[in-house]
């Protein structure tokens, strides 16, 4: 019955996770201007003190130039680049390959593999995982790995203290072998986590755009109530003022139609206010909420979809002589309980119930329709954000269940999502009866 994890029983289910709004492939380039300085700066303070302190002779012309290239891409970039803009996610990827090129070319001229600080040739690809596609981090994998491998076999040697001095092959490879799958592994772990991170960072955005439009509604109700009430007084008058200009302008007169108008619309505007009027008296009853009985907020929610092609029962089930709660109107569990409604009504086939029961401990709420079910492949899943089977939706990001559950969950309710014995989905939302009650 959710529309973002339905699909039918005779068809295989297809659980796609979408990408939030924001490409995760694009990084602004102050980030990469912070990792390119701090590399320059790490680079070249190995380069001092190894060749200095250490005594270790390298080719340090060569070094610094390959220090200048990364100097000069840095300040071309702050010359073209504003350092707040966001790079499109292929000139991210290529500034990160020149990174991998340009620590490659370092560890050539400085003992290849040997050189200890050949493990860092996984930062560039761990910087990938966090900010670019998995696409992007697989190809930089890819090139990292084959310049691992050119280091293995091609590079300059150190200049050990102790002349002829030189690690076993063995040991090279066993390195090779280590930062290959090394590199493997850190491109796909933390592309993942990286990715379950931004969809559920967008995800909370929705439910909070959610919640606030919900309780923009309900602030609204009540400040046209307050108008209503400020408006009596002014209104009074204007009804007065018109009756006595009724009482002296004769019948005949040809002013007569527009006052009697005057009055009329005078009327009818009180009226209005006075129904306004009574519905703040109903808010304010129980104050500082308002606190229908539970089956007249289901009987709201199910007003909202009197378009709906199906129709909608509400069932009430009190245990035993328990009476039947006061719950607090709350625009989370509106707006929960709306959704799951909705969802229900839009993969029904000829009915949907919504049951309301309610004993002197728990409280309920069931969704139920006669459509094709969830499958069992997607049961383990929902409440995920960017779950949906609808892949050819347009606009559709699999946010529904998610943003339900995460609204009911702030009212203290918990779901759990099954299929009916007669086929069909079902939605149970449970409350303690003390976290809703008024």
């Amino acid at each position: 019955m959710v529309a973002e994890l339905r699909t039918a029983s005779a068809d295989p289910p297809v659980a796609t996770a979408a990408e939030p709004r924001r490409s995760p492939g694009s990084v602004r380039v102050r980030t990469l201007l912070y990792i390119r300085w701090f590399a320059v700066v790490g680079q070249a303070v190995a380069l001092l003190v190894v060749h200095e302190f250490l005594d270790l002779k390298l080719p340090l012309a060569d070094c610094l130039a390959l220090l200048v290239a990364s100097v000069l891409v840095n300040l071309y970039l702050l010359l073209t680049r504003s350092s707040s803009a966001w790079l499109p996610e292929h000139e991210a990827a290529f500034s990160l390959g020149y990174d991998v090129v340009q620590l490659s070319a370092l560890l050539y001229l400085t003992g290849g593999l040997q050189n200890p600080f050949a493990l860092l040739l996984v930062a560039p690809i761990t910087v990938s995982a966090t900010i670019l596609s998995l696409r992007s981090t697989l190809g930089l994998s890819l090139f990292v790995a084959l310049a691992i491998s050119v280091l293995v076999l091609f590079h300059e040697p150190l200049p050990w203290t102790k002349p002829g001095f030189a690690l076993p092959s063995l040991y090279l490879w066993g390195l090779w072998t280590a930062l290959t799958f090394a590199t493997g592994f850190i491109a796909i772990y933390v592309s993942r986590v990286a990715a379950e991170a931004r969809s559920m960072e967008a995800a909370l955005t929705e439910t909070q755009i959610a919640l606030a439009r919900e309780q923009r509604l309900s602030a609204l109700g009540s400040l046209a109530a307050a108008v209503a009430h400020e408006l009596g007084s002014p209104l009074g008058t204007i009804a007065v003022v018109a009756n006595e200009l009724a009482h002296d302008v004769p019948a005949d007169s040809l002013l007569r139609p527009d006052i009697d108008l005057l009055v009329s619309e005078t009327l009818r505007c009180r009226d209005i206010l006075a129904q306004l009027s009574q519905a703040r008296d109903g808010e304010d009853a129980g104050s500082p909420f308002q606190t229908p009985p539970l089956t007249a907020l289901v009987e709201e929610v199910i007003g909202q979809q009197a378009s709906a092609l199906v129709p909608i029962e509400l069932i009430r089930r009190p245990s035993g002589a328990a009476r039947e709660p006061s719950v607090v109107r709350q625009p989370e569990m509106l707006h929960g309980l709306a959704n799951l409604v909705q969802n229900a009504v839009q993969f029904a086939s000829t009915r949907v119930a919504v049951v309301v029961a309610w004993s002197g401990r728990e409280v309920s709420v069931t969704v139920e329709d006669d459509g094709p079910g969830f499958s069992s492949a997607v049961l383990a899943r929902l409440g995920e954000p960017y779950i949906s089977s609808r892949t050819g939706s347009a606009g559709h990001m699999g946010l529904g269940v998610f943003i339900a559950q995460t609204l009911l969950s702030r009212t203290g309710g918990r779901l759990a999502f099954g299929n009916g014995g007669d086929g069909g989905a079902r939605v149970v939302i449970r409350w303690r009866r003390a976290d809703i009650e008024a």
